[in-house]
């Protein structure tokens, strides 16, 4: 099983404050012979349409000495995960988890601004002192509350 990212305890607080249920830490992906591991998988009741919401969460921190070469591995990842999840379990969305800091200077710059308009990676973006989650960013699954919530 691989390391945690450096911010995974404030990612799953996050969503556990924003009404989430932690069910899979990590949730364990298997395709044929070969297992990955997304870094959390949760659920959240929506009283309003009687069901169920499913994710799961791949953090990413970004220390690599490349910002770039960071950003290429994650959404190399992000691409893998989703197909196999589209596959064995297609309710689940994938979100990439990053620090505030991190989306300023990478997710909004061009190359970030294309990534996400062109809905190849989904994000959510977290507060890391504030154990809140700031912002979604792709398929709207995050239902605003207290904090300003955006959408691409």
């Amino acid at each position: 099983m691989p390391a945690r990212d450096r911010y995974h305890n404030q990612v799953k607080t996050a969503l556990q404050r924003d009404g989430w249920i932690i069910t899979h830490d990590p949730l364990n992906l298997k395709w044929g012979v070969k297992d990955m591991y997304v870094d959390l998988g949760a659920e959240q009741l929506l009283a309003a349409e009687k069901g169920l919401r499913k994710i799961a969460v791949e953090v990413k921190s970004f220390l690599g000495s490349s910002e770039i070469a960071d950003l290429e591995r994650a959404v190399g990842q992000f691409v893998l995960y989703s197909s196999v999840l589209r596959e064995v379990d297609p309710e689940r969305m994938l979100y990439l988890a990053v620090h505030e800091e991190i989306f300023i200077d990478l997710f909004e710059e061009p190359i970030g601004r294309l990534l996400l308009a062109n809905r190849h990676i989904q994000l959510v973006v977290f507060d890391p002192i504030k154990l809140k989650r700031r912002y979604a960013y792709g398929n709207p699954i995050f239902l605003p509350r207290n904090n300003r919530a955006c959408f691409v």
